[in-house]
């Protein structure tokens, strides 16, 4: 069925940058709120940043000013520009969207990537 795709994980060095993508890799009747999350090693899943369909962002604390989330909704897709990568950024970092898949669908339904590996090192 529909799965979130992600890309544009990697190694980079300190103070360097990557741009994330993710889409749904099939048809949908609807998408809402797209996000991503992060889960470093040993730790929880936390809040990186959040967009809405009106494009209002919300941002972690210890990611803004650094990190910038943004949408294409003619393409379902979001975006996570980093900037100023720090070793604490190293987690695999997961998109998460509420999808309709059909009109008929009575609730929003929290879909998630397959998460992607980001690593900050010298």
């Amino acid at each position: 069925q529909v799965q979130l795709v992600e890309s544009g994980g990697g190694l980079v060095q300190p103070g360097g940058s990557l741009r994330l993508a993710c889409a749904p890799s099939g048809r949908i009747f609807s998408i809402s709120t797209m996000g991503w999350y992060r889960q470093p090693p040993g730790n929880q899943r936390e809040l990186v940043a959040t967009i809405t369909s009106d494009r209002i962002t919300n941002y972690a604390d210890s990611v803004k000013g650094r990190f910038t989330i943004s949408r294409d909704n003619s393409k379902n897709t979001v975006y996570l520009q980093m900037n100023s990568l720090k070793p604490d950024d190293t987690a695999v970092y997961y998109c998460n969207a509420r999808l309709k898949l059909y009109a008929s669908d009575m609730r929003w339904y929290d879909y998630w990537g397959q998460g992607t590996q980001v690593t900050v090192s010298s």
